[in-house]
């Protein structure tokens, strides 16, 4: 029997239910291929500003850095939205990702064929959309130093730096060339090299990445044009590499092709070990929802489709991740659906119950 150190971290909102499913997910993951989970638990984001404070304490970093891998459920909502205060509950997730070096988001977007209706897109401009969107997590805007306000003559202001190294770049980028070689051999670089000193950087260090892989077809777009071609050409992309800020944005509208963020999993990694593995951090991109916390209503296939992300890319168990996947595939073919992705005639499940199908099936 093998054990594995997950550090689970609910959160606010919906975090803490759908994340129950995973775990529920998990045990049967844990019977069938005779493992073990060993857990532990920490208070994060707006939950542990109202307990300690800080949104991210000391300890809960350590237990994560004492851990093969970290599930994170959610953080925020409307009773820490002060744009003013000092501490809010996203520091949980940035402070997570840089103290654990992660430093490469991960956000494979699916289209499942029965769901195909869902997207406010037409069929034919979703048939083939498979990709994987790679954002970089520890440079840009949301790091960059001088960041502040202040008052004037002139009345308020403000200013955030867009900082980039050669390091930062050039290791998401051959997260994303690696990647690449296992799909479709393609990677598209997104910047703003136009008008954007970084973006110029950005752009070099890709193409002096590129020429040690030889066998993957590099293109560049600029950023307002990936937006566009997102929703004109989506099938085009196979593995997209692009910064902080702008994978912000591009992978909350990737998520949109598919007809929800419900279904959104997502894996934050750093560092690989010589196995090739390495403590990640992985959650679903729906955010805490907080208007449908507690009603059932929130939809747990992107939580358990990050753990399935965990056990292969953190643990190397490929064929339990697969198993996971495989069960998703089946509730949606079987027409359950929770309530963000359900059409007429589908069969509509609380949170709770559609977790139940899934780990029935694996």
């Amino acid at each position: 029997m093998s054990t594995f150190r997950v550090l689970l971290t609910p959160g606010d909102g919906i975090g803490p239910e759908v994340l129950a499913e995973a775990t529920k997910v998990l045990a049967r993951i844990e019977r069938r291929f005779r493992h073990e989970f060993v857990y532990e638990e920490e208070t994060i984001g707006g939950a542990a500003l109202d307990r300690y404070g800080v949104a991210l304490r000391p300890e809960t970093v350590a237990k994560a850095k004492a851990s093969q891998a970290v599930l994170f459920g959610a953080v925020g909502g409307p009773k820490w939205d002060d744009p003013r205060a000092a501490r809010r509950p996203e520091d949980a997730i940035l402070g997570m990702r840089k103290q654990l070096g992660l430093f490469a988001n991960l956000r494979p977007v699916r289209i499942y064929p029965e769901m195909i209706a869902q997207s406010t897109l037409k069929p034919e401009v979703l048939e083939g959309v498979d990709m994987v969107v790679i954002r970089e997590l520890t440079g840009g805007l949301y790091f960059g130093q001088p960041k502040k306000r202040w008052e004037s003559a002139r009345g308020r202001q403000s200013v955030d730096t867009l900082r980039y190294s050669e390091k930062e770049v050039a290791r998401v980028m051959h997260v994303g060339f690696q990647l690449a070689r296992q799909r479709r051999k393609k990677l598209t670089s997104v910047d703003k090299a136009n008008v954007l000193r970084t973006g110029q950087m950005w752009r070099e260090i890709a193409v002096e990445v590129g020429k040690q892989y030889p066998d993957v077809e590099l293109e560049h777009i600029l950023v307002d044009a990936c937006a566009m071609y997102l929703i004109r050409r989506p099938a085009s992309f196979d593995v997209i590499v692009t910064e902080n800020m702008f994978g912000d944005i591009l992978t909350d509208e990737a998520a949109m092709l598919a007809g929800s963020m419900g279904m959104m999993p997502s894996a934050s990694l750093g560092r690989r070990t010589k196995n090739g593995l390495g403590i990640g951090l992985y959650e679903p991109i729906h955010g805490s929802a907080p208007d449908i916390a507690g009603q059932g209503k929130a939809n747990p296939l992107a939580m358990i489709l990050s753990t399935a992300m965990m056990l292969r890319l953190s643990l190397g168990l490929e064929a339990e991740a697969a198993a996971i996947e495989s069960a998703v595939d089946g509730v949606i073919g079987e027409g359950y659906r929770t309530p963000d992705i359900a059409a007429a005639g589908d069969n509509v499940v609380n949170t709770t119950k559609m977790g139940d199908l899934v780990a029935e099936r694996v």
